[in-house]
């Protein structure tokens, strides 16, 4: 079936769900807008339907491979690549003084998510750039912002981000890749990195790598860690790719699913490269580049979630079984493609509303927004790319013994957007965020969300009394359950970090759905699947965080593999 771009929803969601109005009354983003953000959300929405979408089989039928230290990639890519270059959808948010459009990243966290959904491994291309973009906005050199912004915006480069290494996982503070000064304010970088998106390609001019890497002083852990921008070509003062990098694709990986994106093991051989950022604060730079990549990975589960639901809901409207009337009629087919929609539904709407707060605190400068933003961003990584890998799950289940077959794509679906729950810091990873480091400030920015989802509760009473009692009464279940995790010590959040994050996410996917069952009655038999149906997990998922570690500490490895 081929994927429709979900225009309508996006329409109702920036209008009367999350607020885009509030982005585009700041100065920062005045341009942006009603008609501004319409025109751009069409295009995009062809870009994904004509062009992108039928190059998602053959990026899996043909994979990218390595042939005599040459990346090659699957037909139709370097096009598909081109028309998203060209049409300026690298650069939606970045700064116009390098090219960029300026538009706020609640515009470009739509678009991510439509090309996401049409083809997921061509999409992680342009969504590593504009992390990288961000980062080099925030913490380069002006140097360094006038010869690469330009290309990387243009599409005509493209970036990647290098953390991790064998020895090392998720635990950068174990980085050993070194940089030795050269005496000429450049670096020469040495070591291996791997699981490298997009590496390398045949089809961009260069390849521009953020590299995380050692000084010769720097202390251990993360804090004696550096940020260096390692070219494929080293360019000229003209921006001209020049001789050739020490930076060499050592083998691709044979992975599950995104057959179509090159994920590399990379060797730095001596490798030029110019700090990023001061000495020994790379993680805070790269930093910037990830959380960048956490919102737009979390939005690639909503979108391949969106094309898994298109897809079984086309195949149960035709599949024929038990009678006159295709599946669609069956109960507990029903039921799943309820559920698809309901948790799409959910995972959108609270992406959109993290970029609102990204987009309003940097418009305002207000701490609140901010606030928001860091605590929305977790929850929006980690449940948009759960919902991503149960909804693509369910879409087999919808297609029965065919969606086991790979050439329905259903399993295709399945396979590709399983790695997302991993990508930019494991969901556990998340969790563990959320309730450390996001609830440093005492749960305040988290209170401050449950009061204003109990007031839009209160308001709400009066014309969905039933739903908006069961969202006011979850929310107050799980603003006890917060105040109760800010009292454990931190091994015991961390033992109940994913189902609060879990939790959290059930309320306000609740909250979302209320909202827009309010302003629009048609959405309301879809907000009772939401509330009536999944909401009610909170009160399990809350009850797992009461319990602290040593339940799970009473276990020992030994018990466990008995």
């Amino acid at each position: 079936m081929p994927y429709r771009a979900p225009l309508a929803d996006f329409r109702f969601l920036l209008r009367h769900v999350v607020g885009l109005d509030q982005v585009a009354a700041t100065d920062r983003f005045a341009e942006s807008s009603a008609e501004t953000v319409e025109a751009v959300l069409s295009e995009a929405g062809k870009l994904c339907e004509e062009v992108l979408a039928p190059l998602q089989r053959p990026g899996d039928l043909h994979p990218a491979r390595l042939e005599n230290g040459v990346v090659r990639t699957p037909p139709g890519f370097a096009e598909g690549y081109r028309a998203i270059a060209e049409g300026g959808w690298v650069g939606i948010s970045a700064d116009p003084a390098h090219g960029g459009m300026g538009l706020p990243l609640t515009v470009t966290t739509a678009v991510n998510e439509m090309m996401a959904g049409a083809c997921l491994s061509l999409h992680l291309n342009p969504l590593l750039t504009q992390g990288q973009i961000e980062a080099l906005e925030h913490h380069a050199s002006d140097e360094i912002k006038a010869l690469y912004l330009p290309r990387l915006i243009s599409g005509e480069w493209n970036g990647t981000m290098n953390l991790t290494e064998p020895q090392a996982g998720s635990d950068v503070g174990a980085v050993r890749t070194r940089a030795e000064p050269l005496g000429d304010g450049t670096h020469a970088i040495t070591g291996q990195k791997i699981f490298i998106t997009w590496a390398d390609s045949d089809f961009i001019a260069n390849t521009c790598h953020l590299v995380l890497a050692r000084l010769p002083d720097g202390p251990p852990g993360t804090r004696g860690i550096s940020l260096f921008m390692v070219p494929k070509f080293i360019p000229d003062a003209e921006g001209n790719p020049g001789p050739r990098n020490g930076v060499s694709v050592v083998s691709l990986e044979d992975k599950l699913g995104l057959h179509g994106s090159p994920t590399a093991v990379m060797q730095f051989d001596a490798a030029r490269g110019w700090l990023v950022g001061a000495p020994h604060r790379g993680m805070a730079a790269m930093f910037t580049m990830m959380n960048n990549a956490r919102l737009g990975v979390g939005v690639q589960g909503v979108g391949v979630a969106e094309a898994a639901t298109q897809a079984a809901l086309a195949y149960a409207l035709e599949r024929r079984q038990g009678g006159a009337g295709t599946i669609v009629d069956h109960a507990d087919v029903r039921r799943m493609l309820a559920v698809m929609k309901a948790e799409t539904f959910s995972a959108r709407a609270i992406a959109l509303a993290c970029a609102v707060a990204l987009d309003m605190g940097r418009a305002t400068g207000s701490a609140e927004w901010a606030a928001r933003a860091a605590l929305l961003t977790p929850i929006a990584k980690a449940f948009g790319t759960d919902v991503g890998i149960e909804v693509a799950s369910m879409g087999v289940q919808v297609h029965g013994g065919t969606g086991f077959i790979e050439a329905t794509g259903a399993a295709q679906f399945m396979r590709d957007v399983r790695v997302t729950a991993i990508y930019e810091g494991t969901n556990g990873i998340q969790a563990m965020d959320l309730v450390g480091r996001k609830m440093m400030d005492g749960g305040e920015a988290a209170f401050r969300l449950m009061q204003e989802i109990e007031d839009a509760a209160e308001t709400a009473r009066h014309t969905l009394p039933d739903l908006a009692n069961d969202v006011w009464a979850a929310s107050e279940a799980l603003r006890e359950a917060t105040e109760t995790l800010i009292a454990q010590d931190m091994q015991d959040r961390y033992a109940g970090a994913v189902p609060y994050l879990r939790a959290f996410a059930r309320v306000l996917g609740a909250h979302f759905h209320l909202t827009a069952a309010i302003a629009d009655p048609a959405r309301e038999p879809l907000a009772r699947v939401a509330i009536r149906r999944l909401l009610p997990e909170h009160a399990a998922l809350l009850a797992q965080v009461r319990e602290g570690a040593d339940g799970l500490y009473a276990l020992s490895p030994e018990d466990l593999a008995a």
